[in-house]
């Protein structure tokens, strides 16, 4: 099974080498590796063309972080095909091989994990673990969602459902996983181990009007995929957010 890996990177040269590596120690054996590059002026490019293990490399003009992994996901060539963030970095060397041997095993189109949120210099310092669980119908309308870098999916789901919005904001991914897991009822499993580890910070929640926006188009992507009355707990969602930005 060809595992196909994208990475988006806009001057993403302060954490990039430790993303692509652990990439390159992936003992499976069958990795495309892409990175889609949004016109970068740092060492980005320069990083990005020093490992070998990276199978291609675009930069041009893009229209946002969605936009440019829609650009990946129609290059990849995968039987399955997951996003790894220029900040982040895979948890093990075994994370690709298991993800293949799972899916094999469970005929899946949808896969995810968990996931440890880790200080952003000291990545040995875990700050948050996002442990998630196996989706059942109806888990979106009490705010639950899976964490978005440990899914992976099957190439042909987004040539069947698509790719992601352009018009979501920072819940781009919130949606599709959505679209996917509750319109659609794709299969999914839930590999109950750490995935991948996420460095603190993000652009959603970089400062207050951000995470009103990301609210808002979380609630918009609930309405877009038939959730038309969210139970209490998801519209509590947002202000948990809120409440947790503003350090109460």
């Amino acid at each position: 099974m060809m595992i196909s890996i994208v990475t988006v990177t806009y001057n993403a040269g302060e954490f990039l080498d430790t993303c692509i590596k652990s990439v390159q120690q992936q003992t499976h054996p069958d990795i495309e590796y892409l990175i889609i590059d949004g016109l970068s002026t740092d060492n980005t490019l320069n990083i990005a063309h020093s490992y070998g293990i990276v199978s291609q490399i675009v930069s041009e003009k893009d229209e946002g972080m969605y936009d440019a992994l829609n650009k990946g996901i129609a290059l990849a060539t995968g039987d399955v095909i997951g996003v790894l963030h220029a900040d982040d970095f895979f948890a093990s060397n075994e994370v690709l091989s298991n993800v293949a041997n799972a899916f094999l095993l469970s005929k899946a189109d949808v896969l995810y994990g968990d996931l440890w949120y880790v200080d952003k210099e000291n990545t040995s310092k875990v700050t948050r673990k996002w442990e998630s669980k196996p989706y059942r119908q109806g888990l979106f309308q009490w705010g639950w969602m899976p964490p978005h870098p440990t899914f992976f999916v099957k190439r042909e789901m987004f040539e069947l459902y698509g790719k992601y919005r352009l018009d979501m904001g920072t819940a781009g991914d919130y949606e599709l996983m959505m679209r996917f897991l509750h319109k659609h009822q794709l299969k999914s499993l839930y590999l109950p181990e750490v995935l991948v580890k996420m460095r603190t910070g993000g652009m959603s929640n970089s400062s207050l009007d951000n995470r009103l926006k990301a609210n808002k188009a979380d609630l918009e992507a609930m309405r877009l995929n038939g959730i038309r009355f969210p139970r209490i707990v998801a519209l509590l969602k947002p202000l948990r957010k809120l409440h947790q930005f503003l350090g109460l």
